[in-house]
């Protein structure tokens, strides 16, 4: 018996060992902390942008937390989020994405009542901008 488990145990680690590790994708292009930062960045210009619609901020903080869980439960380390959270190139290139599907949905700085109009159907359809949001 004891010659099956030293079999079963060389033949666990000789796998392990051949098994390659499966690389991290940058945390830049994780879908699920990506989405996350979308939601945030257009419920903050939503915000402000909009006098009739204010922020939730204690659940904007919880829902950032909970994305830091994510990342460093995926196995990215904190220095690694704490480098995207402080790269301005991604910040920017999401910001455009976010301003340039408000302006599709008609808020733009020359229409600052869209804003307002979809602020409010966020809030409706309960996204996660919208729960990050509350109408006055």
């Amino acid at each position: 018996m004891n010659s099956i488990r030293k079999k079963l145990a060389i033949l666990a680690v000789a796998v392990s060992i051949s098994t390659p590790l499966v690389a991290l994708q940058p945390l830049h292009e994780d879908r699920t902390v990506i989405s996350g930062f979308y939601a945030i960045g257009f419920a903050d210009l939503v915000r402000r942008n909009c006098d009739d619609i204010s922020p939730r901020y204690i659940r904007a903080y919880n829902y950032l937390k909970a994305l830091e869980k994510y990342a460093l439960k995926a196995g990215y380390s904190e220095a690694q989020i704490e480098e995207l959270t402080d790269n301005r190139e991604e910040k920017e290139i999401l910001r455009a994405r976010i301003e340039a599907d408000l302006a599709s949905r008609g808020a733009s700085p020359q229409t600052p009542q869209g804003y307002c109009t979809v602020g409010r159907e966020e809030i409706a359809k309960n996204s996660a901008a919208g729960r990050l949001l509350r109408a006055k």
